[in-house]
C-alpha cells in the first residue's frame, strides 16, 4: 500500500507540476564518451539509420559491440543490484548491446533532473516512469525522439502487444499524436486498488458480521467506540482512521472512486467532477454524521503519517476498527492477523463500488524513454523490445529463472523463497526492475503464473476476487498539451486548498446544506468551468486515439 501511494502522489504531482529550469552543469556520467567500437558502430548505423553492422532481426543486435548510457531511479537506497539478473546479463552477451547503467536514488533526483533538463545532455535511455513524467516530456519534446517508426520496424514484440491490448499505444500517444514513451503491462496484478479492511477480532467479540451496507457499517463503528472490543477497560478505540484529510475511499460506496486523483469520474459514460456533484454532497453528509458522534478519529485532518502509524501499531492493544488498505499486512504491524479484508459497502442506491481498473492496475507509460542524444536508437529499440515478451517480463518483475522464479515442466512458473531474513517483496526489488521498465505479460500468459495466495502478490490477487467485480471504470490516466499544463498547477492550487478546507469544515461542524450553493458558485469563479474543460479536452483526445 505504500508504494502504491507514492506512486500515485508521485505521478499526479509530476504530471501537473511545471518544469524547473535550473543549473546548466551536466548529470555526471550521462555524456560519457563511447568506446571506438562505439565509434565504429556509429559509422555502420548511427544517427537511426541502420547499417551493416546492425540486424533488424535476430540475435545478435550488432555485430560490434555498442554501448549505451541507461539512466534509472530508483526509490530511497535500493541500489543496483538488480543489475545482477541473470536475464539482464545474458542479453548483453546475447545482444553485444553494452549497458552502462547509471542509477539514481530517487531522494537524490529532482535536484539533479532540473540540471539534466537544462543543459539538453541526456543518457541514450530512461528506463521507468519515476525518471521523467508527462509534463517533463511534452514542455521538452526536442530531447526525447517520436518512436512510432521504430516501433513498426524494430519491435516486433511490443507492436503485437499494442495490437492485442490497444490500451497500451492509447496511453502512450502524447498530444501531438506521436509516441515519445514505451508502456508496460504488469504481471498479476489485481483489479482493485485499496480495499475496505476491518478488525475481525472485534466483530467476534461483540457477535457482530461484517458490514454489507452503510447502515450495518454504522452499527459496527458505534459498536466499536461504545463496547469496548480491544478489551482493555479503556474508551481508547478509534472505529475510523485513514489518511489525513479523509481518505476519499470513505466515499465509494457513494460512487466515487477517484482513482486518478483528479476529481474526476466516470458516470454513466461521461466524465464528472465530483467535489460538485449530489453525490458527493451525500457523502459529505453521512461523514459529519459519523465524526459528529466520535467514528471518524478526531485528528483525522491534522494526523501526519507518523502519528497515523503510531495508532496502527500502538504497543499495547490494537486502536483501529476500519480503514480502507492494500493488504491488511501492510499496516497493522503485530496486530495484522486481527484485521480482514471485506467485499466493498453497499451505497445508498443499492449498489457497491470498489476503486480500481478494469485492464488491472498493470498498465503504465513512460517506462523507456530514447533521447536524440542516441546515436543509435534502432539498436536502443530493438534491445528494449527483448523486454516484451511473458517470460523476459516476470524474470525483470521478480527476478531471473533460476534465481527468483521456477519454471516447471508443465511450463508453469512459480516463486522461489527468499532468502532466510529477507521479505519476498524487498528481493523482488533486488532482483529485477520490478516496477520499472519495459514489460508486457498478455492475460494468455498469465494463467501460466502461480502464486502463494497467502502472502505478496498472490495474496493481493486472492484479496482482489472480493471486489474484483464491482471496480469501476475509472478516469482514463490523459495527457495534456503544453499550454494545459501551463494552465492547471495555478488552477489546481487555489482549486484543491478551497475544497480541502471546506471538506475538513463540513464534515467537522457541518453546514454543507446552507453553504452549498456559494461554494460551488466561488469554485467556479476560481475557474472551475476551465479546469473541467481541459480535463474534458484530455479525455476526447485520449478517447479519439486508434
Amino acid at each position: 500500500m505504500t508504494t502504491i501511494s507514492k506512486r500515485n502522489t508521485r505521478k499526479m504531482l509530476s504530471g501537473l507540476a511545471l518544469i524547473s529550469v535550473l543549473g546548466t552543469t551536466v548529470l555526471a556520467g550521462c555524456s560519457s564518451d563511447k568506446s571506438t567500437d562505439n565509434a565504429a558502430a556509429s559509422n555502420n548505423g548511427g544517427n537511426g539509420k541502420a547499417g551493416s553492422n546492425f540486424h533488424a532481426e535476430g540475435l545478435p543486435i550488432v555485430d560490434k559491440p555498442v554501448t549505451l548510457d541507461v539512466l534509472t531511479i530508483r526509490w530511497g537506497n535500493m541500489g543496483d543490484t538488480f543489475t545482477k539478473n541473470t536475464w539482464l546479463q545474458e542479453l548483453e552477451k546475447n545482444s553485444n548491446v553494452k549497458i552502462n547503467w547509471q542509477v539514481i536514488s530517487s531522494s537524490d533526483w529532482d535536484a539533479q533532473k532540473s540540471v539534466m533538463l537544462a543543459s539538453g545532455k541526456m543518457p541514450d535511455v530512461i528506463i521507468g516512469d519515476l525518471a521523467f513524467g508527462d509534463s517533463d516530456i511534452v514542455n521538452n519534446l526536442s530531447i526525447f525522439r517520436p518512436l512510432d517508426d521504430y516501433i513498426d520496424k524494430y519491435m516486433p514484440n511490443l507492436k503485437a502487444a499494442m495490437a492485442e491490448m490497444p490500451e497500451l499505444k492509447k496511453l502512450s500517444t502524447f498530444p501531438d499524436g506521436k509516441i515519445y514513451s514505451l508502456p508496460a503491462r504488469l504481471p498479476s496484478r489485481p483489479y482493485s486498488s485499496v480495499q475496505p479492511v476491518i478488525n475481525k477480532e472485534w466483530l467476534d467479540k461483540l457477535g457482530l458480521k461484517a458490514p454489507e451496507t452503510l447502515d450495518e457499517l454504522y452499527t459496527v463503528l458505534k459498536a466499536f467506540k461504545e463496547k469496548d472490543p480491544n478489551g482493555n477497560g479503556k474508551a481508547d478505540e478509534i472505529p475510523y482512521s485513514d489518511q489525513k484529510d479523509l481518505d476519499m475511499n470513505l466515499f465509494a460506496p457513494f460512487g466515487i472512486t477517484d482513482m486518478r486523483g483528479n476529481h474526476m469520474v466516470l458516470k454513466d459514460g461521461k466524465p464528472e467532477y465530483f467535489p460538485t456533484s449530489e453525490a458527493y454532497k451525500a457523502a459529505i453528509t453521512w461523514a459529519n454524521k459519523l465524526y459528529s458522534e466520535g467514528l471518524i478519529d478526531k485528528e483525522t485532518f491534522t494526523q501526519d503519517d507518523t502519528m497515523l502509524t503510531a495508532k496502527r501499531q500502538n504497543p499495547d492493544n490494537a486502536l483501529i476498527g476500519f480503514s480502507y488498505q492494500w493488504t491488511p499486512d501492510a499496516v497493522f504491524g503485530q496486530w495484522s492477523k486481527q484485521y480482514e479484508t471485506i467485499a466493498p459497502i453497499t451505497g445508498p442506491d443499492g449498489k457497491k463500488y470498489q476503486i480500481g481498473d478494469p485492464n488491472g492496475m498493470s498498465i503504465r507509460r513512460n517506462e523507456v524513454l530514447i533521447t536524440t542524444s542516441n546515436e543509435h536508437p534502432e539498436v536502443a529499440a530493438r534491445w528494449a523490445d527483448q523486454f516484451y515478451t511473458g517470460e523476459a517480463s516476470i524474470q525483470n518483475f521478480w527476478g531471473a529463472i533460476g534465481t527468483s522464479i521456477e519454471k516447471n515442466a508443465d511450463g508453469t512458473y512459480t516463486l522461489m523463497d527468499p532468502p532466510d531474513g529477507t521479505s519476498a517483496d524487498a528481493w523482488y526489488w533486488d532482483s529485477s526492475l520490478r516496477d520499472f521498465g519495459p514489460k508486457y505479460v498478455s492475460p494468455d500468459f498469465e494463467k501460466n503464473i502461480k502464486l502463494d495466495p497467502t502472502s505478496g502478490d498472490g495474496l493481493k490477487l486472492q484479496l482482489d476476487s472480493l471486489g474484483k467485480e464491482y471496480v469501476t471504470q475509472p478516469f482514463p490516466d490523459v495527457m495534456y498539451t503544453e499550454e494545459e499544463y501551463a494552465e492547471l498547477p495555478t488552477l489546481i492550487t487555489d482549486i484543491e486548498s478551497y475544497i480541502k478546507s471546506t471538506r475538513a469544515k463540513w464534515v467537522t461542524k457541518g453546514g454543507i446544506d446552507q453553504e452549498w450553493d456559494a461554494y460551488v458558485k466561488k469554485l467556479n469563479d476560481m475557474g472551475l468551468e476551465k479546469l473541467i474543460k481541459i480535463y474534458n479536452d484530455a479525455y476526447d483526445r485520449y478517447m479519439n486515439i486508434k
